[in-house]
């Protein structure tokens, strides 16, 4: 069993003894020491929107948190099965505390997760998710007396978010309706299977092939959107049935897309091209972080505009964004982040932006993706042991590279004119990531190898 803390929430696998497994108890003690940290920040706000993904344990985890948040005296709005962007912008609407998330988001059916979110619809920042941690640790709070109980409501927030979704000015309903195409989707069985119809047939699509939309929490296969994971779409969409595809994860933050004929789009270039067709009607800046591709780099001064890139993590990714004022963002995970609608990653956002360029070129899918730079990521892992100093690894790599473009924000980013390497610790396992970008995937493999030979030496 695994219990995995962080700033960001508390995920884990299901059942277990305490403190090894995401159970009963300890979902009790996360979730009131969440409330008492909004409590804390937010005094005189006591409510809190609640939304769960379709996973087999949601219901479960769902009448745990809502109970416990009802025990510390906190009004909960909840919006039953709805995507996380959806949650996030419910807690907007609603003037709420925060909200919470229940998802482990791409991870495989035995795991769940509470994710937690600021009164912006925002995942908590450094400092207040290591509140949330101290106030469990010492279980620290106070639950409310009978006449203090908060109250129940039950809302949809689906209709309100495709509402918002087609108000944005760079929707175009009109052109994608005019092409009338055919879209296909795989929604791994969970909210997506509500979330992405509903989306596309206000969008004006009348034909869609559904895949694996029956929100019932079976996935089958595995959650995440990868190649590898995604071989029935692509062999639909081979057929010549679709003129393109489109695939979330279980919470529906990420969207990856198939070309027409089977292939591909990348889920680094989800993010690519909606910023292309944003930044043609809004020029500005743009961010993502240090681990996704440079043809966003290389997109945006197309359009005359800066790239800035963030340590990895959404919350880093968002303060990157409103620091320097940038009009679309995300991550190269297929997580697309456009703060005209709201600062979270929006596949529901990303599908009606895409479409909208799609439909304004008046090309195939494969036809798009070849207008922009062709790079090959490789990830790569060095294993750790107990007596490995990271720090020092990292500190040697900076120094032997120091001749090249460096970035240490997040671990060691070395930029080549070529390529680039970017390692970093793992928050979840004892490793470190090496991820490598090229114009070739034996490049990309090339770059990463020199650098873990360095490690390794």
């Amino acid at each position: 069993m695994s219990l995995v803390k962080s700033i960001s929430g508390i995920r884990g696998t299901i059942g277990g003894t305490v403190g090894e497994g995401l159970n009963p108890v300890d979902i009790v003690r996360f979730t009131a020491a969440y409330a008492t940290q909004r409590r804390a920040a937010l005094p005189d706000n006591r409510k809190i929107v609640v939304g769960r993904d379709a996973r087999l344990s949601g219901e479960m985890v769902d009448s745990i948190v809502c109970g416990t948040l009802l025990g510390m005296g906190y009004d909960v709005v909840n919006i039953g099965l709805a995507t996380t962007p959806t949650t996030e912008l419910a807690v907007v609407h609603e003037q709420a505390a925060g909200g919470i998330i229940l998802t482990a988001s791409h991870n495989p059916k035995q795991w769940n997760a509470l994710k937690l979110l600021n009164e912006h619809g925002e995942f908590l920042n450094d400092a207040e998710g290591k509140g949330v941690l101290s106030i469990a640790e010492q279980e620290d709070f106070c639950f409310a007396e009978v006449d203090d109980l908060g109250h129940l409501t039950h809302k949809d927030y689906l209709p309100q978010h495709v509402e918002d979704v087609l108000a944005l000015k760079l929707v175009d309903k009109e052109a994608i309706e005019k092409r009338n195409f055919t879209v296909a989707i795989d929604c791994v069985n969970s909210v997506g299977g509500l979330a992405i119809p509903a989306i596309l047939r206000a969008l004006g699509v009348k034909n869609i092939i559904e895949l694996n939309c029956t929100p019932d929490g079976h996935f089958p296969h595995n959650p995440e959107p990868l190649p590898q994971h995604l071989t029935e779409i692509s062999d639909l969409l081979r057929t010549g049935k679709a003129d393109v595809g489109f695939v979330v994860d279980p919470d529906v933050d990420r969207l990856a897309i198939i070309c027409e004929n089977g292939d591909m789009f990348g889920e680094e270039y989800t993010l690519v091209s909606v910023a292309d067709y944003v930044l043609t009607h809004t020029p500005g800046n743009t961010v993502s972080n240090m681990s996704s591709t440079r043809a966003l780099s290389d997109v945006t001064r197309q359009h005359g505009g800066a790239y800035s890139a963030s340590a990895v993590g959404e919350v880093n990714v968002v303060a990157e964004m409103k620091r320097t004022g940038a009009v679309i963002g995300g991550e190269g995970n297929g997580g697309v982040i456009y703060p005209e609608c709201h600062y979270g990653r929006d596949a529901l956002v990303g599908i009606a932006l895409f479409l909208s360029h799609l439909a304004h070129k008046d090309m195939k899918v494969s036809e798009l993706r070849r207008t922009y730079p062709a790079y090959c990521i490789s990830k790569n892992r060095i294993d750790l042991t107990p007596d490995t100093d990271v720090d020092a690894i990292l500190a040697r790599v900076k120094e032997l590279y120091k001749n090249e473009r460096v970035n240490d924000k997040d671990g060691v980013k070395i930029d080549f004119a070529d390529g680039w390497v970017h390692l970093r610790k793992s928050n979840t396992e004892p490793i470190i990531r090496v991820y490598s970008e090229a114009a070739t995937m034996d490049e990309a493999n090339s770059l990463a190898q020199k650098v873990i030979d360095v490690v390794n030496s």
